[in-house]
């Protein structure tokens, strides 16, 4: 079968994105999720069925079915923007390795074009579906919560043993720039000491040089209304810049990472 004809269901394609990468990017956001975080901003990529949403009062259907060939197609558009200013495509989700097959088969689309790819993932699959993708990825976008895998699990559904071993196999392939990404949750581990750990565990990854610390935003809120559910970080509040940028120099000052905010 051509690659090409391969299908997998989206739930939009965001153009002119200046996050989730370098340069300008085009995001696809895939279908499926294996965790369900308390704060969560896309809810409605987490189950792969598609659904209907309340967006303004009217109802949206949330999920359509493409191939690969109609997706890079609306990725070409904007091949200048990339090279002028090292974008690229940026698979995202839900978790992209849901659709293992799809999200390779983009990503080799991408890359066949002469795009450049990064994926944001949890790495919560077995390892031999991330080798699937590896070879037509440039940046590995990677989620690490908490190196605690007990409240992992409270947080997010999910113990995260999986997850950090998958990490380390990634840094040690040396196949793709892998770039640490840590969201920065009030409750969950927004301590100097839990930042300070999962820092110290991406510092031992080889091949390791960035971590980004994404803050915690409400911004996803009037989607869980939308879709009829409740909303579990209602008293909860953003971090201020003050405390992220105090984060940021705890992650430089313990490690040779080079940190930033947002990413």
């Amino acid at each position: 079968m051509d690659y090409q004809q391969t299908k997998g269901r989206i739930f939009d394609i965001q153009r002119f994105s200046i996050h989730d990468g370098t340069g300008i990017r085009t995001i696809v956001f895939l279908k499926g999720c294996i965790l369900r975080c308390r704060w969560c901003c896309n809810p409605e990529s987490q189950n792969y069925e598609i659904e209907t949403m309340k967006v303004d009062g009217k109802d949206k259907i949330i999920g359509r079915d493409v191939t690969v060939e109609e997706t890079i197609s609306v990725v070409k558009k904007d091949r200048p923007y990339y090279r002028r200013s090292d974008g690229g495509l940026t698979l995202s989700g839900g978790e992209s390795l849901c659709q293992p097959e799809f999200a390779r088969d983009l990503l080799r689309g991408a890359k066949e074009s002469g795009i450049s790819t990064a994926m944001e993932s949890m790495a919560a699959v077995p390892y031999k579906t991330i080798e699937m993708v590896l070879p037509y990825l440039d940046t590995y976008l990677l989620d690490i919560k908490h190196t605690d895998a007990a409240k992992h699990k409270l947080f997010t559904g999910k113990s995260n043993e999986l997850m950090l071993n998958n990490a380390k196999r990634i840094a040690a392939s040396k196949q793709t720039e892998l770039v640490i990404r840590v969201p920065v949750i009030p409750t969950f581990n927004e301590t100097a000491e839990e930042i300070k750990a999962i820092a110290n565990f991406a510092n031992r990854l080889p091949g390791v040089e960035r971590i980004c610390l994404l803050p915690y935003h409400r911004l996803g809120q009037d989607k869980y209304e939308g879709l009829g559910r409740e909303y579990m970080m209602n008293d909860i509040s953003p971090p201020t810049n003050e405390y992220m940028e105090s984060l940021k120099q705890i992650v430089e000052i313990s490690t040779a990472l080079k940190c930033q905010i947002g990413g």
